[in-house]
């Protein structure tokens, strides 16, 4: 397994990253490759991606949220990341969000990707195009503020 950490301050309220966060189906206007992601119900997504080139789709149970805190979740099968999305209050109007990744790089692909940090690299690049999508917004396009705990 191999594990991704990555985080970025963005110029908006803890509440507002969050929120958007929580917009699991708005993940294609900011992460890279990623096709659609159908939110199934309160705890289960869909996810089609392009990874190294190919079309990928797998299932993602979320296992724990709390608002303004965290949502982590768990790949149901082998084909996508395990994870975590922490969100941390700087001040008023500023957040830190941070994100663990766990995932297995599948073919010699993704296997030399993941030695030379691509992996590392697109994680890093989604979350500066998330700072730059919210940060223009000036506000989410939605919010979703139920727990989850498993």
């Amino acid at each position: 397994m191999k594990t991704i950490e990555e985080s970025i301050e963005i110029e908006v309220p803890v509440s507002t990253a969050y929120n958007q966060w929580t917009q699991f189906e708005s993940f294609p206007r900011f992460m890279d490759g990623v096709e659609r992601v159908e939110q199934k119900d309160a705890t289960r997504l869909h996810w089609v991606a392009d990874v190294g080139g190919e079309k990928r789709e797998w299932d993602a149970e979320i296992t724990e949220q709390h608002p303004d805190q965290r949502i982590a979740w768990k790949a149901l099968g082998q084909e996508g990341p395990n994870g975590v999305v922490t969100f941390h209050r700087l001040d008023d109007a500023r957040t830190k969000v941070m994100v663990q990744m766990d995932y297995a790089p599948e073919g010699m692909k993704e296997s030399v990707g993941s030695v030379v940090g691509l992996d590392s690299h697109k994680v890093k690049g989604d979350l500066e195009s998330f700072k730059h999508f919210i940060e223009g917004r000036g506000a989410e396009t939605g919010a979703w503020r139920g727990d989850v705990e498993s």
